[in-house]
């Protein structure tokens, strides 16, 4: 009983429509990082090139108060939405496996989206910073080499985040996240626009998460948190690299990219 009622709330219009404002949120989010990423390779000061930077850039306009609410409605709706799909979306799939797969990247999102989404109404409320994404990612670090076998659980941590850069660049190269748009809903030059701005995003975001892995993996490998770290740190590694600034700005327009992808695929996604 519970599962059919979250199916009526699934596909009821005005759940439908919330949740795709949401992506357009998060997909906002996504588009501020890569302005943010882009300010860095450019020696431009300002937020951290990650989630939380990216709504803290948000409270820094004139109307950010205003903004920041109304950010925080969007991305709680959009992770309450990909609650739903969590548990019992993607039946379009006929592969029970690639299902559950969908449904847990879902719940990751969920709780990415609720998380972002949170952050964004304490800023609006003025509870004033709660800490940066690098910091929350070197505590949580922390947290697991304190723990018996604490650099082998670091290096499991690292392993799952690069199968999820992995699979992001799979799924640029094969397309996959087109099986998730109703395409047909979306003008012709959009639907082009869509998967270009797809393959590119998630490409992008697949190089990231892989600098994401390694950044934890060398954490678990000296025992020191302070060396791992999340996107932000993710981008400034790159930017150090020989030609960084060249490399950042490329990985910094993919980033942009799927947030412009979450913008425009929002209206096609199924549900």
């Amino acid at each position: 009983m519970p599962a059919t009622k979250a199916r009526q709330v699934r596909h009821n219009k005005a759940v439908q429509v919330i949740g795709r404002v949401g992506m357009a949120c998060y997909g906002l989010v996504y588009l501020l990082i890569g302005y943010l990423a882009a300010r860095i390779a450019f020696g431009g000061g300002g937020q951290e090139a990650d989630g939380r930077g990216a709504v803290a850039e948000v409270g820094s306009t004139p109307l950010g108060g205003v903004l920041l609410w109304a950010l925080a409605a969007g991305l709680v709706a959009y992770g309450l939405w990909q609650g739903l799909q969590a548990a019992v979306g993607y039946t379009w799939y006929e592969k029970p496996r690639r299902r559950t797969m969908k449904r847990v990247t879902s719940g990751v999102r969920c709780l990415v989206g609720l998380s972002l989404g949170f952050y964004a109404g304490r800023l609006a409320a003025g509870a004033g910073d709660q800490g940066s994404g690098d910091q929350k990612q070197q505590e949580f670090t922390a947290s697991l080499l304190a723990l018996p076998a604490g650099p082998f659980l670091v290096i499991v941590v690292a392993v799952i985040v690069l199968g999820v850069a992995v699979a992001s660049v799979v799924n640029a190269v094969r397309r996959n996240f087109l099986n998730d748009l109703d395409l047909s809903s979306l003008p012709k030059g959009t639907q082009r626009w869509v998967e270009r701005l797809g393959r590119i995003g998630y490409a992008a975001r697949g190089v990231v998460f892989g600098v994401v892995a390694v950044l934890i993996g060398i954490a678990a490998l000296t025992v020191d948190p302070s060396r791992s770290g999340g996107l932000d740190a993710a981008l400034r590694t790159l930017a150090a690299q020989p030609f960084g600034t060249v490399l950042l700005v490329v990985v910094a327009v993919g980033v942009a990219a799927f947030g412009a992808y979450c913008v425009g695929a929002a209206r096609a996604q199924r549900a």
